[in-house]
């Protein structure tokens, strides 16, 4: 009988695009791919560590599985592997752990798949990684994650990615461009360009630290592939998004007016402290720039409330500076200290009820954002993308700027673009629509 695998993926949607690409070697192997709640024999759990909350979920994850056998083999591969790997091989029922270069060769080292009586490491220093693998997500929706770049060498001093990935390097163009068109032959109408600094795209990408090619050539070169209906830049940091790749968009086949772009603060001190590679200024010229030539563009912000040395003038800082922006939405992410980092080290800890609180400021600053990027789009004409999933008796789209839409469920709908005008904000926040091309 054939062997059945089961893959679930904690964090980014880099790690997305690598799990899906992972789960094709299995298939290639002959293992039939079945969904994590089902009874497998192997569990593949991509894992992430950019917040602690992250590493607490693990354990669950691995209560589940062996909840669906007992008798499974249970591998981690990911950031928080590679960084940790003793204390997830510890966890009772861990098998295999991997790290950054063995991730992808998982298929090698699960033998016969018994369960070991102690839990195995294979896990590389991670100077080692120093090669690109290529991957991207598909089949699980109806757009598909392209991997273009892996690495960093900014130095954050909260950030333990360059510790979990390695050094910037990026995919050939030849091969970008390759898998791109491979996603558009299986029918899948959105692409989300992703990586840890995709806007550094073009280093490494043949084993040398110079850039071949960069950012804006990629965007003009995948803005060519035929068959692409969409392409969404993910986020990208402000100091790498020049105003020639702002225009181009404006002005794309297939490029959206959706970017996502990380403050992390709107305070300069604290920008400095964090070793941004910019200030608050740069910030506002990329959003005045972006909305200059694309009134309509979506705009969303990563943002770190409790950074060490935070104090209530810095965070209100931030909270005005966010307020008197053209944005639409924010991502906030309450500081953990990780271990490693120069942030742990920093004095001026900020409690934690402090961090929660200012949390709650900030995701309460988002919904009024969203709310008024939405009343502005309402009695425009958008095309809207529509999902693959069932919620409540609903199906839910997204137009090329980010709104995000409902209708009553009809699966004739999904993964099919549709001209719309939007007319309504539904109780929950959603926008109703009048098909224009019925």
């Amino acid at each position: 009988m054939r062997k059945k695998v089961a893959f679930y993926t904690l964090g980014c949607k880099l790690n997305f695009s690598e799990t899906s690409t992972i789960a094709r070697n299995f298939t290639d192997e002959g293992f039939d791919r079945v969904d994590f709640s089902e009874s497998a024999d192997i569990y593949v759990i991509n894992t992430c560590s950019v917040t602690e909350n992250a590493d607490k979920r693990f354990k669950t994850i691995v209560k589940q599985a062996q909840k669906s056998n007992p008798d499974a083999f249970v591998a981690a591969v990911g950031c928080y592997a590679q960084l940790k790997p003793e204390e997830l091989v510890a966890v009772d029922g861990v098998d295999l752990v991997l790290g950054a270069t063995e991730k992808f060769k998982i298929t090698d080292y699960i033998n016969d798949l018994s369960k070991n009586e102690f839990g195995e490491i294979h896990s590389c220093e991670i100077e080692e990684a120093d090669f690109y693998v290529g991957s991207y997500s598909i089949g699980d929706r109806t757009r598909a994650f392209l991997k273009v770049q892996d690495g960093c060498d900014y130095k954050c001093t909260y950030c333990t990615i360059p510790l979990a990935r390695g050094i910037s390097r990026s995919d050939t163009l030849e091969n970008v461009l390759k898998n791109a068109k491979d996603i558009s032959e299986q029918h899948i109408k959105e692409i989300v360009l992703t990586g840890v600094n995709i806007g550094d795209y073009g280093k490494g990408e043949f084993g040398n630290k110079k850039h071949e090619h960069t950012f804006y050539d990629l965007v003009q070169a995948l803005d060519k592939v035929d068959g692409i209906e969409r392409l969404r830049i993910s986020s990208i940091e402000p100091n790498l998004l020049k105003n020639k790749t702002i225009d181009f968009v404006s002005n794309s086949r297939t490029f959206v007016p959706h970017f996502h772009i990380p403050l992390q603060s709107g305070s300069d001190e604290i920008l400095r402290l964090m070793r941004r590679r910019y200030l608050s200024d740069v910030y506002v010229d990329r959003v005045s720039k972006i909305k200059d030539v694309m009134p309509h563009a979506c705009i969303g912000v990563d943002v770190i409330v409790g950074f060490p040395g935070e104090t209530d003038d810095h965070f209100l800082d931030t909270y005005n500076f966010l307020s008197g922006l053209d944005i639409s939405y924010l991502h906030v992410f309450t500081y953990s200290e990780r271990e490693n980092t120069i942030a742990s080290e920093l004095a001026g800890v900020v409690p934690q009820h402090i961090r929660k609180k200012r949390s709650k400021m900030l995701r309460g600053l988002s919904v009024k954002k969203r709310r008024s990027f939405y009343e502005s789009q309402i009695g425009t004409d958008r095309i809207v993308l529509f999902e693959s999933e069932n919620k409540e008796g609903y199906i839910h789209g997204f137009t090329e700027n980010y709104v995000k839409v409902k209708m009553p469920w009809d699966p004739s709908y999904v993964n099919t673009l549709h001209k719309v005008r939007l007319s309504n904000i539904d109780d929950d926040g959603m926008v109703r629509f009048d098909f224009l091309d019925n």
